[in-house]
Formats: structure tokens, sequence, C-alpha cells
């Protein structure tokens, strides 16, 4: 009976092993090295979101474990199968990929970002006590730069405040504090090539933009530095964003702005544009870039009193600077590097 026994014991183990090896390692090895297909009209942040990964945490992973399957300036293949970042897990929701011991476990809600990104979690406090005023350029009555790209328009105003946009979204994600200053209500984030073209943009918190330029950069202007006032004695940038507008035959890469009295105005231009280089080299390596930081007298960088930082995203008359703005994956790398560099600026400046 005893024998009996043991020999019952062994094959009850022996059973259990072979459920463990048949059903429960299969599953860890797949949790692992998770492949998932391409839609048409993904690209890598798409992708990533909807599985539940944040894209500043797991772009640069993702590219290098799908290096091979990627296409030109890393796009997506549709029907291609891509490896997910070890921690896809299962594809579960954003709460659980992106978990609160790698972040506040925070999650607040803005509108302003549109349905699909209003929830938004604090992933750290990089950037707490850290106070952002973010222009996107023009708006209202003004589109700013117009340009073409494969039959449509592109007006510069939406196009930067998308850029705008995701920049303050990343920027809350670590932390600051973050003011819109021009606003639109309806707009949102968008993933669109092509961003419908309004007017119905204001100026923080609720005004009226005015059609006359001196008037609507001093409407601005009085809005970054009544805030400034609010904040005194905090770490404080303002950020405007534009589209340049140049001859057709005219490449450029972002380049950026700063007061000519202003040394840290100037030093946080030349980590931002050392980050952009940096980033650039890191993922198209055979491209180059040639991104640029001087002074210029510009009404914004003049007169608003926090650190100015005025950032050209390209030249809008220029189809492969165009081709930067209307891929929604490269606005969103876009604000992706400027919250690195920004980061950056912070931690050796504050």
């Amino acid at each position: 009976m005893f024998v009996s026994n043991i020999h019952i014991k062994s094959v009850l183990k022996y059973i259990f092993i072979c459920f463990l090896v048949t059903f429960l390692f299969p599953q860890l090895v797949q949790s692992q090295s998770r492949e998932v297909v391409a839609l048409k009209g993904d690209g890598i942040y798409r992708l990533l979101t909807r599985y539940g990964l944040s894209s500043s945490e797991y772009m640069d992973d993702f590219i290098a474990l799908n290096k091979s399957s990627l296409g030109k300036n890393n796009t997506l293949l549709a029907g291609v199968k891509y490896k997910l970042p070890d921690s896809a897990g299962s594809g579960g929701s954003a709460e659980t990929a992106n978990s609160p011991s790698k972040g506040t476990g925070k999650v607040v809600h803005y509108d302003i970002f549109g349905s699909k990104y209003a929830d938004v979690e604090i992933l750290s406090n990089d950037l707490k006590g850290a106070v952002y005023y973010l222009v996107g350029g023009h708006g209202g009555p003004d589109p700013g730069a117009v340009g073409k790209y494969n039959g449509y328009y592109v007006y510069e105003d939406e196009y930067a405040y998308d850029v705008t946009l995701r920049l303050a979204r990343k920027l809350i994600e670590q932390g600051a504090t973050v003011y819109m200053i021009t606003r639109d209500k309806n707009d949102g984030i968008r993933d669109e090539y092509s961003l419908k073209a309004d007017k119905d943009e204001v100026c923080y918190p609720n005004l009226k933009i005015p059609l006359n330029q001196t008037r609507r950069l001093r409407q601005r202007t009085d809005a970054v530095n009544k805030l400034y006032k609010k904040h005194k004695g905090s770490f404080q940038r303002m950020i405007a964003i534009h589209v340049d507008s140049r001859g057709r035959g005219e490449n450029i890469d972002i380049f950026f702005y700063h007061d000519k009295r202003s040394e840290t105005g100037e030093k946080a231009c030349k980590i931002l544009r050392n980050t952009m280089e940096e980033k650039y080299h890191e993922h198209q390596p055979n491209r180059g870039y040639t991104g640029t930081v001087s002074s210029r007298g510009l009404y914004v960088v003049r007169n608003t009193w926090p650190t100015a930082i005025f950032i050209e995203l390209g030249n809008m008359n220029h189809q492969r600077d165009v081709k930067r703005l209307v891929i929604p994956d490269n606005r969103q790398a876009v604000a992706n590097w400027l919250t690195l560099g920004l980061i950056t600026d912070y931690k050796t400046n504050k």
C-alpha cells in the first residue's frame, strides 16, 4: 500500500509538470514575444496605443525589436507581423501596461485633448514644479502658412496646434503644470493626415483672437505674463510652435529661436536642438540633421517674461518637411523628443 502511494504521487507529480510545460510555459513565452499585425494606416504610435503601451516608454524598444521589418523612416507595413516589447503582456488596458509602480498611479482628465486622449496618466515627477506656457502659432482668423500634400491643403495653425497639444500631454505625463495659450475646445489630438481647418481657436482663458497681428501677439503675451506672475518663483518656460514658409526647394530641419538677451533661453534651445539631433541619428542614421539655434527679435520672444523658446517645425513649402507634419506618428515623435529635451533643460537649470 505504501509503495502504491509513492507511485501515485510520482504519477501526479509527472502530470503536474506536463501541465506546466504544456499550458503555462507557452503562455509565458507568448507574453514576452507577442506578435501583432499592423493594419492599414497604422504607425508605431497608433499600434502601441492600441495595445495599451505608452509610445514615449516603448517606442525605442519597439523599433529595436522590429528594425528589419520596418519601412522607410520606421514606418509600419500593413499586414506585417510585429513584436511588441516584453511589457506588452497579453494586450491589456493602458492601466495595466503602464503599471502604477512605474509612475504615480494618478490619472487626470483634460477635455482639451479630445475624448481619445483626455485621460492622462502621470508617469513620473521628472517635471514636477515646472510650468509651461504653450503657444500654437496663428489660429483664429489667421491660418498661418498654407501648403499642399497629396492634393489637400495643409494649414500651419492646425498642425502646429496638434504638435503643441501632444507636447502638452507629454509634459503633463511627466508632472509639469501646462497652460495651453492657444486653445480649441473641439479639435483635441487628431490622428488624421488631413486636419480640417477652422477658425474657432481662442486665447487663454477664452478670448476671441483678433485679426490684427500686433493685437494678436500682444494678447498672447499678456496672457502668458499674467500667469507668470501667478507662478512667480517657479521654473517657467514659454514655448511657441510654428511652421516656417520658405522657397519650395529649401528643405530645413526643426530649428529654434531665443531672445538675444537670454543666456538661459539660448542654453535651453541648444539642449532641444542637440536632443533632436541625437534622435534623428538614432532613428535615421544616414539622414543627418541641420537644425539651428539663433536669436531673433520676435514679438512673443522679446516680450514674454518667462524664458522663451520659439520652434519652427520645417518649411511649409517643401514636401519632405510637410510629410513630417501630416503623418501623425511624426507629430508624436516630435512631441516626444521635445519632451526629452525639456526634461534635460529642467534638470540642468532649475
